[in-house]
């Protein structure tokens, strides 16, 4: 801790010193026309099928004709990948990009070296793993993103997917599309919600909003985070706090992931801690793929350790076609869908532009927004 305070004053007298080129790049942008980009995924003929469809590349977040009314350039594109993509081309001289967790543009620190104009990076949603955030913190960037936009679309995904693990759906809709009918084949794994542990790892927002739904379900419900939630809150959902999480493991029954992805969660659920669960357990990863460790995860599927696994999170995204998650038993994944309802879409696309908005004025942002300023990284990635 003491370090980390030293390392942070130090940061903070560099960049009040004006002495060194660790932070050069302002925090709001400077007079005159600005080149902004967005990636983001392309909906091709579903665009027309919905007016709010907005958090796709035909949509680009309906900035186009605010952005270049005021002289501002727009390119708006879903290739990122490779030296030869059309994002590459624009790295060196944009000033904003914008990109989703959807499909993300991972902002790595070559990226980062190359584009010598870049102030700020903004994330349409939340989660914002996909930027070296070490990196755009030494270079003096800003990062932030849309603090609560898709919070409800998130839990509310997580509900639906304990669920389906719980009930064993996902066989008996491929039986009915297939024609067949067996209600043995999935009786005899179907179990109530009622009276299961379900423990959350993680009790941010998402987290808070899961445990209020899940209270009328009548389970037991854990919860494991750096700091407890507010005592009224653990009353209400009746939720005891469990400080050791890997003694917290065992008792559960369904096991939620809602913590962000960091260094020190990158991996973190490799096959040793993916054994002391519970066999049988069944988990929901809406959160990031990589907290994972992917092929203890398949194979922990394929020995019944972990009877039911569900998510949307994937790495890399878009998952390539041979990714074992793809192919493992009991498991009901999707595309990276549960934050971009067009609910969600609406609201982060509002917070771009209320951000977007405030950079071109020189003011700041909701703090609550930020997760990189003046060299310093918001406490859940540190």
């Amino acid at each position: 801790m003491a370090m980390k305070q030293v390392a942070n004053s130090a940061i903070k007298a560099i960049a009040n010193s004006g002495s060194s080129s660790l932070l050069t790049r302002q925090l709001h942008a400077s007079p005159g026309s600005k080149k902004i980009v967005g990636v983001f995924y392309k909906a091709n003929e579903y665009f027309t099928k919905n007016p709010n469809f907005v958090g796709c590349v035909e949509g680009a977040l309906g900035l186009r004709q605010w952005l270049e009314s005021q002289g501002h350039q727009y390119i708006v594109t879903d290739d990122k990948e490779g030296p030869d993509c059309e994002l590459e081309k624009h790295i060196p001289d944009l000033h904003v990009l914008i990109s989703t967790p959807f499909h993300p543009a991972y902002v790595t620190a070559e990226r980062i070296k190359k584009a010598k104009n870049l102030q700020l990076l903004l994330t349409a949603g939340i989660g914002s793993d996909h930027v070296d955030l070490k990196a755009a913190a030494e270079a003096g960037l800003t990062v932030a993103e849309v603090t609560g936009s898709n919070v409800v679309s998130v839990a509310e995904d997580e509900l639906m997917r304990i669920l389906i693990l719980v009930r064993n759906f996902v066989p008996g809709y491929h039986q009915v599309i297939t024609g067949d009918w067996n209600v043995a084949g999935i009786a005899y794994r179907a179990y109530d919600l009622e009276g299961k542990t379900v423990g959350t790892i993680g009790a941010g927002r998402i987290g808070k909003l899961l445990l209020q739904r899940l209270k009328p379900f009548n389970c037991n419900l854990l919860y494991h985070d750096r700091v407890k939630i507010d005592p009224e809150l653990e009353k209400q959902t009746r939720a005891k706090f469990e400080e050791d999480l890997d003694a917290m493991l065992p008792k559960c029954d369904i096991i939620v992931i809602n913590m962000p992805l960091t260094e020190k969660t990158r991996g973190m659920f490799d096959k040793d801690r993916i054994a002391k669960m519970k066999k049988g357990v069944l988990i929901v990863n809406n959160a990031r793929g990589a907290i994972m460790d992917t092929q203890a995860v398949a194979d922990a599927c394929s020995s019944g350790h972990i009877a039911g696994y569900s998510g949307d999170v994937w790495y890399p995204q878009p998952a390539p076609k041979d990714h074992p998650w793809r192919y493992m038993p009991n498991q009901a994944m999707t595309p990276h869908i549960s934050g971009t309802t067009i609910d969600a879409q609406l609201r982060y696309a509002a917070g771009v532009k209320d951000m977007l908005d405030r950079y071109f004025k020189g003011e700041d942002f909701p703090e609550q927004n930020y997760i990189v300023k003046a060299g310093e990284l918001a406490p859940q990635y540190r």
